[in-house]
């Protein structure tokens, strides 16, 4: 058991009550202008320190871990994501890495959810009519028509627990469920919702209405849904992307909405962050794309259970014990000691 406080770095600010908590439990140093830190930023704060806590916006490359000071043994990251990390540069210098996942389940595929229900009932067209133009003409029975949700399919790439999250939502506006995911969920999950396995994404995509993301970022997913995915979806479809913008092929996406042969798409993420595409912010202009501002878990439920999470990983590492959200990296390479 640690004998000394740990010395943390914490990248960006976190809810009041979570760096209460720390300032109590840990030697903690707080980025209080709350911006991205640089490379140079974070090697300078983590002089002396034992413990990383990095955010999503901290670009942690195998550079960076190998110019980390030896006293640093633990990147505690504050989230579920961990593309930002290279896993296998920190499994060779000897760290370890944690993350924050479950706690973001349900805020996540609410907002998933939501956005679903935007894109055919155009509810962000009908806000934007309202306050743009100050006035309204009155109910007419052809103004503002949308598109029924039930009774559409509903394709979910990756049965997790926020894919399946979202299909209990789904189902009860009465989408029909179907589901690509590396495994067959078993028929205690598959028949409540009524859900369809498919173990070809590329059959799955042309018999759906929309396409929602929902598995982790891998060598393998990247671009899951690319160009030639786009195609095979079905002409007036939609796309929903919550989780990770690279599972994405943002620019074909784009292609095929200003052509017309997507209906529409809601993202939450985007591959030039925090730039996004001039083109993307046309077609929300034009109301063929909703845009959130990666809002996905920012509930501030969410950001204190992640915080905990963060605080228990800590305490059990100084501890001596395995943390319970322990990251290993998909090919690990051969390990080196730490001082």
């Amino acid at each position: 058991m640690t004998l000394h406080k740990p010395k943390i770095l914490v990248t960006r600010r976190l809810p009041a009550s979570i760096e209460a908590r720390m300032a109590t439990l840990f030697e903690t140093d707080v980025n209080e202008g709350d911006v991205a830190l640089t490379s140079e930023d974070i090697l300078a704060g983590l002089a002396g320190k034992d413990v990383l806590v990095s955010t999503i916006t901290d670009r942690i490359d195998a550079d960076l871990i190998r110019r980390l000071p030896p006293s640093v043994r633990l990147i505690a990251q504050f989230g579920n994501g961990v593309d930002n990390i290279d896993l296998e540069a920190a499994w060779a210098a000897g760290l370890t890495v944690t993350n924050t996942p479950s706690v973001l389940t349900e805020d996540t595929a609410d907002m998933a959810t939501a956005l679903m229900l935007s894109l055919p009932r155009r509810l962000v067209e009908g806000t934007q009519m309202l306050l743009r133009d100050r006035q309204w003409a009155g109910w007419s029975p052809t103004s503002m028509l949308g598109h029924r949700l039930r009774g559409k399919a509903l394709g979910i790439v990756g049965m997790g627990r926020i894919g399946t999250a979202v299909a209990q939502r789904a189902r009860a506006f009465g989408l029909n469920i179907h589901y690509f995911s590396r495994q067959q969920r078993p028929l205690a999950v598959e028949t409540p919702l009524g859900a369809t396995y498919w173990d070809d994404l590329d059959a799955m995509l042309g018999e759906v209405d929309i396409v929602s993301l929902h598995t982790p970022l891998t060598r393998d997913t990247h671009h899951i849904l690319s160009a030639e995915r786009l195609d095979r979806m079905k002409p007036g479809s939609y796309v929903v992307n919550v989780s990770r913008p690279e599972l994405l092929d943002e620019t074909a996406l784009i292609e095929r909405l200003e052509s017309g042969r997507l209906a529409g798409a809601a993202l939450d993420v985007f591959e030039n962050r925090p730039d996004i595409n001039p083109r993307l912010l046309a077609l929300a202009e034009a109301n063929r794309v909703v845009l959130t501002a990666h809002m996905a878990s920012a509930t501030l439920e969410a950001r204190v259970e992640m915080g905990e999470a963060v605080i228990v990983n800590i305490r059990a590492f100084m501890d001596g014990h395995q943390p319970p959200h322990r990251l290993l990296p998909d090919r690990p390479l051969p390990r080196t000691a730490r001082a």
